[in-house]
Parts: structure tokens; sequence; C-alpha cells
């Protein structure tokens, strides 16, 4: 399948932690597969004196005891147990160094991921089958899958050659040399044939790890658009977040045109600016700001003023003062006690107190 030429954007971590919980990450598969070769090969190189005494004692017993045994429904059973045994003891080592292997190399390549989401059935592709037949025999994943096989098979094919080739001279001695020597020597020759295609699978299966990270990044690139959205869904839409700051704002001004009623005076400027105070000892050990605003909302908020008999008082520069220096719901800050003050003591409420 062809990469999308509109997707040129590198995928954003949201992106990338999405493919992940789907279980869509890169590993070579070459790569584990000619590791857990070569773990396996140095096993049992290293493990040869212990195979070697299991076989020996495996095969003294048989030829010096077991020939002598009666097979009965006892010793059956008794030689089945002994059997099982003796091939769990040859074959467990092996087997734990090549499943710790195999898990340590995916865990190196994928790090830490529990999924069953590659494991679910999926029959959209059941009835597709054109589609998998094309993506099996003419992709350029299927060229690559061919290519790394006969790399695979040449560097199998051609060890065995090279190997031959040097140890030509050594076969002839071997005509006067007893059953030990051939062995050991047909078991180093086995093992040097086995190093020899170890190191061109491995060059390989590093390329096919490079290749494969390659391929998914391709894979998960994103389009500009892609992007955007991503990025509008994390910060939010400008646009709704404009609608929620409207809303919010005609949420404050109708509360705050609720509460200018209970104003004790509107300081104007007189036409731009439109301060409403309270004061009541009771509520605030100084006087609160019930509504501010200027212009369209400094005369609604003189309207409701004049609606509710509060009075207006213009005093430009202390209007614009409280405007800049005090919200709404706070109390006047003491530079200013002394101004409000003396507007306050000219109301009648006050004169009464």
């Amino acid at each position: 399948m062809a990469q999308d030429p509109s997707k040129t954007e590198k995928a954003t971590e949201k992106r990338r932690k999405k493919t992940r919980n789907e279980g869509n990450v890169p590993k070579s598969q070459e790569l584990t597969k000619v590791i857990v070769l070569l773990m396996g090969v140095l096993t049992l190189r290293v493990l040869i004196g212990f195979y070697q005494g299991q076989m020996m004692e495996i095969f003294d017993w048989t030829f010096r005891e077991g020939i002598k045994i009666k097979i009965d429904q006892s010793t059956a059973y008794a030689l089945f147990v002994w059997g099982m045994k003796k091939l769990t003891i040859l074959v467990l080592p092996v087997l734990l160094v090549l499943a710790f292997t195999a898990w340590l190399i995916l865990r190196l390549q994928v790090g830490s991921l529990w999924t069953t989401k590659p494991m679910r059935p999926k029959f959209g592709k059941l009835f597709n089958v054109m589609a998998g037949l094309k993506r099996l025999f003419i992709s350029p994943q299927a060229l690559v899958r061919l290519g790394k096989s006969l790399l695979q098979a040449v560097a199998v094919g051609i060890a065995p050659y090279i190997v031959i080739q040097q140890e030509y001279m050594n076969l002839l001695p071997l005509f006067y040399s007893d059953v030990h020597g051939i062995i050991a020597f047909l078991l180093s020759i086995g093992y040097k044939m086995v190093c020899y295609a170890l190191i061109p699978m491995l060059i390989i299966a590093l390329a096919d790890l490079w290749y494969t990270r390659w391929q998914y990044e391709e894979k998960i690139k994103m389009t500009k658009d892609e992007v955007k959205d991503e990025r509008k869904q994390a910060e939010g839409d400008p646009r709704v977040k404009q609608k929620q700051k409207q809303k919010m704002l005609q949420m404050m001004a109708s509360r705050m045109f609720q509460d200018i009623p209970k104003a004790d005076v509107v300081i104007t400027n007189p036409t731009h600016y439109a301060v409403a105070l309270q004061y009541d000892a009771l509520v605030a050990p100084a006087p609160l700001v019930l509504a501010k605003g200027v212009n369209r909302v400094a005369e609604r908020i003189k309207e409701v003023a004049r609606e509710n008999n509060i009075p207006l008082e213009a005093n430009p520069p202390l209007a614009r003062a409280l405007y800049k220096q005090v919200e709404i719901g706070e109390t006047i800050p003491e530079e200013l006690f002394q101004a409000v003050a003396a507007i306050l003591a000219k109301l009648e409420k006050f004169k009464r107190r």
C-alpha cells in the first residue's frame, strides 16, 4: 500500500500512544529470530560437557542394564517416568534460555506493553480475499520479505562451503582418529558453520530493525489537518472557547446588573465609565464594587441606577481609578478611601447616620 502523500507531519505523542495501545508497535521479527538462534547455539556450546555426560549416562544404562529389564506394566511406567525426567533435564535449560532471550529482545524493542487488541479477530479482512492476496504478493512489504529470505538463504548456503574449504586439509587426518576425535571435529565444524551463517543474518536483522522502525514512522504520519484537529481537541476549539467566554461574561453581567440595586452610589466619568459602590460595615470593612463598565455597559449601569433611584456622582479621575484597580466583588484600595468617603458623606443615607 502506497504512503498517502498528504501525510507529511510526524506523529504526535497522542497518535503514538493510541497506536501503541492498539498493539501497533515497531518490532523486528528477524532480529528476535537471529538473537534467539545465537543464544541457543552459545547455550549448547557452554553446556556441551553437561550434555555429553547425560548422553553417556543414558547410553551406558541402556546397553548395560536397560536391555536386561523385563517389560511389564510397572517397569514400563518406571521407564516412561525416567525417560521424561532425562528429556526434561536435556531440553529445559535450552528452552528457558530461548524463552528468556525472546522475551528480553521484544521487551527492549517494544517496552512495557500488554494488550489483547491484536489478537481480536478482524472479520472484515476475511472476506476481502483479493486485497489480502495483493498485500501478500504485490505489496512492497512482500518484496522486502522476499529479499530478506533470499539473503538469509544465501548466507546459510555459503557458510558450509566456506568452512569446508577452510577445513579441507583437516579431513584426511580423521582417518586415523577415534570416535571421540571425529565427533569433536564435526561439532567444531558445525559450530563454525552456524557462526558464519549468523554473522550475515545478524546484519540483515539489524537492517530489518531499521526498516521496520522507518516503515512504522511513515505509517503513523499525519496530515496537517489531523495535527490541527488534534491540537484543537487538546487545547479546545478557539471558537468554542470564545463562545464559552461570551456566555460566562453574559452570566457575570447578568449577576452584576442584579446587584446594582443594592448599590449606594454610582461614580461616573460621566460618559465612558461607571462604577457602582456599596458600603455596609456588616458586609465588608470598606466600600465594595458591585458593578463596573465602560461605554455601553456604563450606560446600562446608569440606566439601572436611575430606575432604582441610586444617586450618580460624576468624578472622572475616581471613576477611572476604580475601574482599573478594583475588580467586581472586591473592596476599594486604601489610597481611594478618602475620595470615596467624601462622596458617600454627601449622600442622604449616610447623613442620617
